[in-house]
């Protein structure tokens, strides 16, 4: 397969264009293509690329939105060929990432989500409106090594001290590591609620997982 092949995978991502990212997935199984192969060296570059564009204030947040479908697609149409062969990507570490009790907003999580899975990392998306208890339950069950927990409302940014509470009574804490984020959130409340830190924007929480996860 030739490296034209994968520069497309990665423009397409790019580009925020899921019917042509699927496209091009099916086309390099079809060729026999490792679909490892096709997530590792196309699609993952491509968001690779988005990210450090949004990080220098090149690509805004509707570009990263539309990027993250485009990877969506591809994986949508990768995953099932890889859980085919048997093999699964090696993973970074396992999180589990929500928004709190009472707070339906999920733009943020969801970016943070897809930029998590494509540097690596395994992650369950438990939605929007999540208890603290399903956040410790989901935490237990996946033996997650970090929770992320959303809030874009001041009402709801509460909800995330329940949420280390939870993992406390269950006994997860300071195992499982906390990451809270959202608009009203900052450093001085993730350190009131001890969480293990805040991430301001969807970037800054992928390389605020990725430390707290090397150590």
């Amino acid at each position: 397969m030739s490296q034209g092949t994968f520069d497309a995978m990665k423009q397409s991502v790019i580009d925020g264009a899921p019917e042509r990212a699927a496209e091009l997935a099916a086309l390099a199984l079809s060729r026999g293509m490792a679909p490892l192969d096709a997530i590792n060296l196309g699609y993952i570059p491509g968001m690779h690329h988005v990210g450090e564009q949004f990080a220098l204030r090149q690509m805004f947040l509707p570009d990263m939105m539309a990027s993250a479908e485009a990877m969506k697609a591809a994986m949508g149409t990768l995953e099932p060929e890889l859980a085919k062969t048997g093999r699964e990507r090696p993973f970074l570490g396992t999180v589990v990432l929500g928004t709190v009790k009472g707070d339906i907003h999920e733009i943020g999580k969801t970016l943070v989500g897809t930029l998590l899975q494509a540097n690596g990392f395994k992650v369950f998306d438990l939605g929007v409106d999540v208890a603290g208890e399903q956040f410790a339950a989901k935490a237990r069950e996946v033996n997650a090594d970090l929770v992320g927990c959303s809030a874009l409302l001041t009402t709801t940014m509460k909800n995330q001290r329940s949420v280390i509470e939870a993992l406390d009574r269950e006994g997860l804490r300071p195992r499982v590591k906390v990451v809270v984020g959202g608009a009203p959130v900052t450093r001085k409340w993730a350190e009131e609620i001890g969480a293990d830190g805040y991430g301001k924007d969807a970037v800054g929480a992928v390389e605020l997982v990725k430390s707290l996860l090397s150590r």
